[in-house]
């Protein structure tokens, strides 16, 4: 279908060498688009490349760390080194510390801050430019069901997650007059690295997922394919600052 084709468009996603980043990398691709990973993995990043080239596109890696904010303007700019343009950006890459809040300290706020939040922030705004030139684009922000609701064991997080939504907001209505539509996506618990490192750290958290969700079971990084073409194509041009739910119903179940 031509609305969710993305042949010939250039995709940038940060974290993009394992979990929900490369599921967006990989649907992308079978899409048609160009994809550049970032991650800090070089090893990691070699994967991702692979499997993402063998849906028959062009895919490279580049190694960041994103708390850099030069690093991530160097980023973009290598982007379109590497492959003339850059349509599609998916600010994914995230961390988190699970502690009570009278645990953390300045520094660990401090860092899932500028990882989860402020390298959105900078990242865009490079890409601005970069998507002018060619009079559109598409901005996909990671959020979490954290965005909504927060958790005891989660205030950094959480708060970084609910700033990539008002974040979101705003990119949508300053940019939308040059054609680049932000929206963001807000997984729920879905089975990752991160969230393998949650259940081991949060005694019971496997249990109550289950019995919250009302599908039954954890999410997988495949069941966002569909919303990752569908906010990468043209079929959501007429879409902007939305905040989706990818979470099974999580989010929604009393």
């Amino acid at each position: 279908m031509r609305l969710f084709d993305l042949s010939g468009r250039v995709a940038l996603i940060t974290g993009g060498n394992g979990g929900i980043g490369l599921a967006f990398g990989t649907a992308m691709a079978e899409a048609g688009a160009q994809v550049m990973v970032a991650g800090r993995n070089p090893n990691k990043n070699g994967e991702a490349v692979k499997k993402i080239k063998s849906f028959g596109v062009e895919a490279d890696s580049l190694i960041v760390d994103i708390t850099d904010p030069e690093a991530c303007r160097a980023m973009v700019n290598d982007t379109v080194k590497r492959f003339g343009r850059l349509d599609i950006l998916v600010n994914n890459a995230g961390t988190a510390v699970r502690k009570q809040p009278q645990d953390i300290s300045l520094d660990e706020f401090r860092m899932v801050i500028e990882t989860n939040l402020t390298s959105a922030f900078v990242t865009s705004q490079a890409a601005y430019p970069e998507m002018l030139k060619t009079k559109g684009g598409k901005i996909i922000n990671i959020g979490s069901m954290m965005s909504l609701f927060g958790a005891a064991f989660s205030s950094p997080y959480a708060s970084s997650k609910g700033g990539i939504v008002q974040l979101t907001k705003s990119l949508a209505c300053a940019w939308a007059k040059d054609n680049i539509q932000c929206n963001a996506v807000l997984p729920g618990w879905i089975d990752t690295e991160l969230t393998q490192q949650a259940r081991e750290q949060v005694p019971g958290l496997h249990e109550r997922v289950l019995s919250r969700s009302p599908t039954g079971r954890w999410g997988v990084p495949d069941d966002h394919a569909g919303t990752a073409v569908f906010l990468a194509s043209a079929a959501s041009d007429f879409v902007t600052g939305a905040s989706i739910p990818v979470d099974g119903g999580y989010s929604v179940f009393i």
